[in-house]
């Protein structure tokens, strides 16, 4: 799928409902989820740490860092390994934080990442998710634990996250140094986005690949904005942004650079026809602010 974030008009999409393992593309939520909590909360993400909990140590897959239970690392650092990354231990150490505070603010027990995921799909709900379904924080297929969503889903989704300036700062990073305190002291790692299109126009968001999944990828393309001159003088500022969702794709980064122009171009098109929208649902993808 592809649609202008700022307008909700779809320009290309093919498939976009259908339903599909998303991989770690599920972090966007995770991340957008702790960047609204800590918002709420009044959290310094920069300054706040999380404790890498016991359950990192059966965690399948990308653990980067090397992360063992019990090491501390800011909460900024974990997002940005998690995100920039794809560092699935760094995910769940940030859902098994956050899922704490959610069980002590209702004043329950519990697993704290289940408390996570469940606010995850809270949020999914809020933003008209409706073919999505998430089970854990960081998209791994394990047992009897697949999340699913939609290319249509999942752009809403990095609508919503493009419009949060700390999810912004993280994603369109290319490179991060973080740190992580053990036994042994501090140590330093440098994180590569994983997402090797960022650059000055394409200001984020996350890749994602997983067997079941595919290669998936969403990107967000800024543009500059459209000035146009208004009836009374006064001049009108229209914002352009991208949003492109690849699901499933051998070809991801290549099939993405194919599709920003072709995009644009069809975006360009409608403006100069007058912005006309004959069927609102079927052409606009409308995202709301569940805060």
């Amino acid at each position: 799928m592809v649609v202008e974030a700022h307008s909700g008009k779809v320009l290309i999409a093919t498939n976009s409902t259908v339903k599909r393992p998303v991989a770690s593309l599920t972090k966007v939520a995770t991340a957008v989820l702790v960047v609204d909590w800590a918002e709420a909360a009044g959290v310094d993400v920069a300054t706040r740490e999380v404790v890498v909990p016991a359950s990192v140590a059966q965690l399948p897959g990308a653990n980067p860092m090397k992360l063992v239970p019990g090491e501390r690392m800011s909460m900024l650092d974990a997002l940005s390994s998690a995100v920039m990354g794809s560092d699935n231990a760094a995910a769940l150490t940030l859902a098994d934080h956050v899922g704490r505070e959610f069980l002590a603010r209702k004043g329950r027990s519990g697993d704290p990442v289940q408390a996570f995921v469940v606010e995850m799909n809270h949020l999914a709900e809020a933003l008209e998710m409706g073919k999505t379904k998430f089970t854990n924080p960081h998209g791994l297929e394990l047992p009897s634990s697949v999340g699913l969503s939609t290319a249509a889903d999942i752009a809403k989704l990095s609508i919503y996250a493009m419009r949060r300036p700390g999810f912004t700062f993280i994603s369109r990073q290319k490179v991060r140094e973080v740190t992580v305190n053990g036994a042994e002291g501090a140590r330093t790692f440098k994180v590569n986005n994983t997402n090797e299109l960022v650059s000055e126009t394409i200001i984020g968001l996350k890749t994602g690949t997983t067997r079941a999944a595919g290669e998936c990828l969403s990107v967000a393309v800024e543009r500059a904005p459209l000035i146009r001159p208004k009836a009374d003088g006064s001049k009108g500022v229209t914002p352009r942004r991208l949003i492109v969702v690849l699901l499933n794709s051998p070809d991801r980064f290549g099939r993405a650079k194919a599709l920003i122009p072709r995009g644009w171009a069809i975006y360009d098109e409608w403006v100069r026809g007058g912005a006309v929208v004959e069927n609102r649902k079927r052409e606009i993808l409308s995202v709301p602010d569940p805060r």
